[in-house]
């Protein structure tokens, strides 16, 4: 009885969400790999005849990412949409390519010692910065060095460079960044010494916090990535032609780029489309070339049909759509409280009725495309009779009678809207709690969440690299992407303990128990795994939507219609 009163909820939500189309934007990440437009070879194509491609004399590039980029300098960005434009502007060591695979890109080569703690990176001859400077190894240590340093403090993503020796005592500690293991041997020779052998590492010099900046123009100028100027120099594929604030980035093609007869692309428009049902106008009018993921996203009403008509893409991706609990705030300082919430989301419910793009129920933390077993996860989905269990030991435990209200807050869009609406009538009914809905926009949610001024807030995290530690020691230390206020002793060592752990097996079992200790604390309430959602013009070819969630323009064309 219960279950059907909450699907005609929930049918009426969606039917609403039919006919009055709400507005949408967000850095959600929502990303996926598998483009079926891609595979073409880059290098084959200038000329066709018989059926062969043709590459079309204008290579302006159209599409949507929805929203005002937080920060386009690679320190301190921490998002999808920023990545999404650092991604194509700069360039690490090394890059991920199109089969998912890393490989060298400002390294021309590297060597790995012995016991994999040393790397050795040769820098390109030919990379050079924008304004002509070479790209050299002072580049990279002043980079990295500046994400580190202690007097940064807007650096979120400053526990990605930690795997470095002397990494994490210089930035939480005060030590030496002269201790720090970056060391210049030349201009084109830089030497990085590690804690200890990290197999995912050269991945992580794909990353952008591991980017590199133009140490003679940025020293000493901390607004120079604030606007498209001189002072925004970059090294990668494309340069930033423009940047109007809240309307539209334009990128240009880098003609002096160390591979620049791989890039086709010309011009790349990224324009700030908040509302999907907007973006996929512009796109079936012929003003996007491409609509929906991972940039942007695709109006919740519109996926039944494209469904149908299978123009729609859809892939997996590596990344968990959340809900956290800010666990200084009552109730939710109480696990039993917070176990309740949990238990009380119909997730298949949610994927099924609402989102509709493949998407697998969470009940875990790591994606089953890392941890196979995460698939049935930690607990049972949609156990409201549990959930009730949990929340009578919560309230015993708080000394209280009934909940108050609970604020649940979520960065504007559609899809978080449409199932922030369904959530609020799942915890009411399962609950017996009012629960009143908080929507801002992205720049300003992430402020009102790292400040903790939220109850329960909708984050999405999807994988910087292929590895499950990479979701676990987001929740290592409370700041950070860490927005639930909850840290755990027990957890930080069992996460150091895999650090040092040689042996996969051993390390992945030391992990697992990471992750258990986590859900049975449950500062999140996981709802689902992503994928991704895009649609794509017949005449754009090899880009690849990775699943990993990034996309990158250095191998994408347009051919004639």
């Amino acid at each position: 009885m219960l279950k059907k009163k909450w699907f005609l909820l929930l049918t009426l939500v969606f039917a609403l969400g039919l006919l009055l189309a709400a507005c949408s934007g967000d850095d959600s990440g929502e990303e996926s790999s598998g483009d079926s437009n891609a595979g073409e070879d880059s290098s084959d194509n200038s000329e066709g005849s018989d059926g062969e491609e043709k590459l079309a004399s204008d290579q302006t590039f159209d599409i949507n990412i929805k929203t005002e980029p937080p920060s386009l300098n690679p320190g301190t960005a921490s998002d999808t949409t920023s990545g999404a434009v650092l991604d194509q502007v700069f360039e690490g060591l090394m890059r991920i390519n199109q089969d998912g695979e890393v490989e060298e890109a400002m390294a021309e080569s590297y060597e790995v010692s012995d016991d994999q703690k040393t790397y050795t990176f040769k820098i390109r001859e030919d990379a050079t910065w924008s304004n002509g400077d070479p790209v050299t190894a002072q580049d990279f240590e002043y980079a990295w060095k500046w994400v580190l340093d202690p007097d940064h403090a807007d650096t979120d993503y400053a526990y990605q460079l930690y795997p470095i020796k002397g990494a994490q005592a210089a930035k939480e500690e005060g030590a030496s960044l002269d201790d720090v293991g970056i060391t210049v041997e030349d201009d084109k020779t830089l030497v990085v010494e590690l804690n200890q052998g990290t197999p995912y590492f050269l991945d992580l010099t794909a990353f952008y916090t591991y980017y590199p900046v133009n140490h003679k123009v940025v020293e000493g100028n901390d607004d120079w990535a604030q606007e498209a100027s001189d002072t925004y120099v970059t090294n990668g594929p494309f340069t930033l032609e423009s940047w109007a604030h809240k309307d539209q980035v334009v990128l240009k093609k880098y003609e002096d780029y160390w591979d620049a007869e791989t890039v086709k692309l010309e011009t790349i428009n990224m324009y700030m489309v908040d509302d999907a049902n907007t973006a996929l106008e512009m796109y079936n009018s012929g003003e996007l070339d491409w609509a929906g993921d991972p940039t942007s996203s695709l109006p919740l009403s519109a996926i039944p049909s494209l469904k149908q008509d299978d123009s729609l893409n859809l892939s997996s991706l590596a990344g968990v759509y959340y809900y956290a609990f800010n666990t200084e705030e009552s109730p939710f300082d109480n696990v039993n409280i917070r176990k309740a919430f949990a238990s009380a989301i119909n997730r298949e419910g949610i994927v099924q009725s609402i989102t509709q793009r493949e998407e697998q129920p969470a009940m875990a933390l790591v994606p089953p495309s890392i941890w196979e077993e995460n698939e049935e996860g930690y607990f049972e989905d949609n156990n409201a009779e549990q959930a009730k269990e949990y929340l009578e030991a919560g309230l015993e435990e708080l000394g209280m009678d009934e909940l108050p209200q609970i604020s649940l807050s979520y960065n504007t869009d559609e899809g978080h809207a449409a199932i922030a609406q369904a959530v609020q009538d799942m915890w009411r009914e399962n609950l017996g709690v009012d629960v009143e809905l908080n929507n801002e926009e992205w720049n300003v949610y992430l402020d009102s969440m790292g400040e903790g001024n939220f109850q329960a807030g909708r984050m999405g995290w999807l994988a910087d690299f292929n590895d499950a530690i990479n979701f676990l020691e987001i929740f290592q230390s409370v700041g950070g992407n860490n927005y639930t206020n909850w840290e755990s002793e027990e957890y930080s060592n069992l996460l150091e303990q895999s650090r040092t752990e040689g042996d996969a097996d051993a390390r992945k079992e030391i992990l697992r128990e990471a992750e258990q200790l986590f859900m049975d604390e449950m500062p999140i309430a996981p709802v689902y795994f992503y994928t991704n959602a895009w649609l794509s013009k017949d005449y754009v070819k090899n880009i690849e939507v990775s699943g990993l969630g990034g996309v990158q323009f250095k191998w994408g064309y347009l051919i004639e219609e």
